[in-house]
């Protein structure tokens, strides 16, 4: 006796499909009372669009209990010398590989320690690559390129919390041990759902009708900002609010490493020249120097023993 099974559903059966699982988001709601905007004086466009912005940094601060537990788990991991991986689709994937490129200049992270992979490769990021959302395996593959291990985390984004590349990423992930995070803009998401630790920014609908590089956009970057900011400050990457890490790799990062220096000291400028030019313009060696009397070769090992943080040496050094 043979068995039979299901054909698989048929495109217009897929299409309804996805039309109800649309219909259902918060982020793709219809906003009778904005019908008429293409209509309105420009000025009026400007007014309403700034006031939506204005809702977003109120919807992230709803879930910041969430936002800092997912940042103290990162910072853990990344402690033991764990990755942080954003992996997302469109404007989502655009976000995260965005976050990842800042960090090495502000931060002076290790290549590779903080990576954004985008659905469609490097391509995506400036063109629409068709179809890659949609591509589970792709974000399978794109992730076994990594070797992922239990101390990386990856974090899923997707302003629907459905789209398969970002699910995708996240069920793999969790699957070899490593830590999850989904960020969303719709509430009761899969993405979310499917992480260890999962974060919901409801925004609302937006103002041009499911343009979520908008509202749920702004949002994605704030919580983004937070959690490599945040997760940097807890190692030690900052001392107080300086950037004490920055690469100078031009004419104005070096200028700002001058002046780094300058306030974290209050030297004179020929003793941060001198500062840094005995630590070979590391910014974070040369206050170390300067505070704590040393020379070049001492800062270096005092940092090395403290784990490259400022304040856990300078109290080595006895200040």
């Amino acid at each position: 006796m043979t068995t039979s099974s299901s054909p698989p559903p048929g495109p217009r059966a897929r299409h309804d499909e996805l039309r109800s699982q649309l219909d259902s988001l918060t982020t793709e709601a219809f906003r009778p009372e904005l019908a008429e905007i293409d209509r309105l004086p420009t000025l009026d466009i400007a007014r309403l669009m700034n006031g939506e912005d204005a809702t977003v940094p109120a919807a992230v601060a709803a879930r910041l209990p969430e936002i800092a537990a997912a940042v103290d788990a990162v910072a853990e991991r990344m402690g033991r010398g764990g990755r942080l991986i954003h992996a997302g689709a469109g404007t989502a994937g655009r976000l995260g590989v965005l976050d990842a490129s800042e960090c090495p200049p502000t931060f002076a992270t290790a290549p590779g320690q903080v990576v954004g992979l985008i659905a469609g490769g490097p391509e995506a990021v400036i063109r629409s690559v068709e179809g890659a959302e949609d591509s589970r395996e792709l974000a399978e593959t794109d992730l076994a390129a990594l070797a992922l291990s239990p101390e990386d985390t990856v974090v899923g984004i997707s302003a629907s919390g459905r789209t398969p590349y970002a699910l995708a990423a996240v069920e793999y992930a969790r699957s070899r041990g490593a830590l999850t995070i989904g960020l969303a803009c719709n509430p009761g998401s899969a993405l979310a759902a499917a992480a260890e630790h999962g974060i919901e920014v409801v925004v609302g609908p937006e103002l041009l009708t499911g343009s979520t590089r908008l509202k749920a956009g702004t949002a994605q970057k704030l919580v983004l900002n937070m959690l490599s900011t945040i997760t940097m400050i807890r190692l030690g990457k900052t001392y107080g609010n300086l950037m004490v890490d920055v690469r100078a790799s031009n004419e104005k990062l070096r200028a700002r490493s001058r002046r780094i220096v300058a306030l974290a000291t209050g030297a004179a400028d020929d003793e941060i020249e001198a500062a840094l030019t005995a630590t070979g313009g590391e910014v974070k060696h040369a206050i170390l120097a300067l505070l704590a009397g040393v020379d070049g070769p001492s800062a270096a090992r005092l940092l090395e023993e403290s784990d490259g943080r400022l304040r856990a040496a300078l109290a080595a050094a006895g200040r």
